[in-house]
């Protein structure tokens, strides 16, 4: 059999122990749609028994994920938030966790509304800030939650030294990747033991399916959080899982280019006069910058960005042809989100406000346009916002 794991990541996404298939040759992951599976024995069951606990395809994915991520075992979810809210579950009651403060909202709902009945409490902290992560671990801190770049500030966190706290602690880190994906950082590689994606957004790439994946780099832990996930049963669909595996053999070129198209547009942005702030590690004036080149390979395809005044917030989106407005991030078409009233809608004002999440931010998530036709998007829009606010 090939060593697989000599190749760079660009041949990992399309070279991998499932290329094909051993029995026919097929060249495409056979889509098993099986619910359950013949047993030749009673006393002595095969690999599969029932698709909840296991199956070939979603097995597949979840090896895939784990083999990217520099993992010892991946996990497929039924969405972002499935495989965010199982692993938390590895927590119990009295425990108590870090997390990123400008977290996404649904997050936010799930240690604010959901852990808290549960006896788990939370403290919410800058964690660019590492004075700031030391002052708030108590002695039953059990876990750092980690978002970078954040959603939606885009701030930077140190994986490596966060991870390192939590190690001194006895404590586990969970890191989302969302933002960037395994092409351009590998937080298992930095001492994080468990990496989250809503794998709706960059690895699958198209707008067409929802799914959340895992990989972890311990055993024993792996073994804990598939108990979890069989035992909720929060798992992938077959067909599903498949999407997502023909999505991730894109995965480079389509970041590739993204990447490129939102620092290109950010800069636009970063210089307009109408425009008060950007967010993005890309920019050399982001507090994140060097840190960013340190643990991860680019800056990623978001960012977010302030208007001047909230009277050009409806204006400035109903001039723009190109971006999608709406929920979601990393397709093969740019979205324009608006962070108030959609992906952190689930926080309360005071709570958004209180992060700099204010009612003239907006998170753009480049897609595959090319980046001169969405500058002179954002430039007319720009400009006919300015001639409709001024009209009033």
């Amino acid at each position: 059999m090939s060593d697989y794991s000599c190749y760079n990541f660009q041949t990992k996404l399309l070279h991998h122990k499932h290329k094909t298939d051993p029995i026919t040759g097929a060249v495409s992951v056979p889509m098993h749609l099986s619910s359950t599976f013949h047993q030749e024995d009673l006393d002595h069951f095969g690999k599969y028994d029932y698709s909840r606990s296991a199956n070939p395809t979603r097995e597949a994915l979840e090896e895939q994920i784990s083999n990217l991520e520099g993992g010892c075992r991946g996990f497929a979810f039924s969405s972002g938030m499935a495989a965010i809210s199982t692993a938390f579950l590895l927590l119990s009651q009295g425990d108590h966790v870090v997390i990123s403060e400008d977290v996404y909202g649904g997050t936010f709902r799930m240690v604010t509304e959901v852990l808290t009945r549960l006896g788990i409490t939370h403290t919410f902290v800058d964690m660019t800030d590492l004075d700031a992560v030391e002052k708030a671990i108590r002695t039953n801190t059990k876990a750092f939650y980690i978002e970078t770049p954040s959603n939606p500030l885009l701030k930077v966190t140190d994986i490596q030294a966060v991870s390192e706290l939590a190690k001194e602690q006895g404590a586990l880190t969970f890191v989302d990747n969302t933002f960037l994906t395994p092409a351009l950082q590998q937080p298992l590689s930095l001492g994080a033991d468990v990496v989250l994606h809503s794998a709706t957004k960059f690895l699958a790439g198209h707008s067409d399916l929802v799914a959340g994946l895992a990989a972890v780099k311990d055993e024993e832990l792996a073994d804990r959080l598939y108990f979890l996930q069989n035992s909720f049963g929060a798992v992938l669909g077959v067909q599903d899982a498949w999407l997502l595996m023909r999505g991730l053999k894109t995965l480079y070129v389509r970041l590739r280019h993204s990447s490129e198209a939102a620092g290109k547009l950010a800069d636009y942005l970063n210089h307009h006069p109408l425009v008060k702030k950007v967010h993005y590690p890309g920019l050399k004036e982001h507090s994140g910058y060097q840190l960013q080149r340190q643990q991860a390979e680019g800056p990623g395809a978001v960012f977010s960005f302030e208007l001047e005044s909230e009277q050009l917030v409806r204006p400035f989106t109903s001039h723009l042809q190109i971006p999608v407005l709406a929920v979601s991030l990393g397709a093969v078409e740019s979205i324009l989100s608006y962070p108030a009233k959609m992906s952190h809608a689930a926080m309360p004002e005071h709570e958004r406000r209180k992060r700099g999440i204010t009612n003239t931010l907006f998170r753009f998530s480049a897609g595959l346009e090319d980046p001169e036709d969405l500058i002179a998007d954002f430039e007319f829009a720009l400009a006919q916002s300015t001639i409709q606010a001024l009209a009033k």
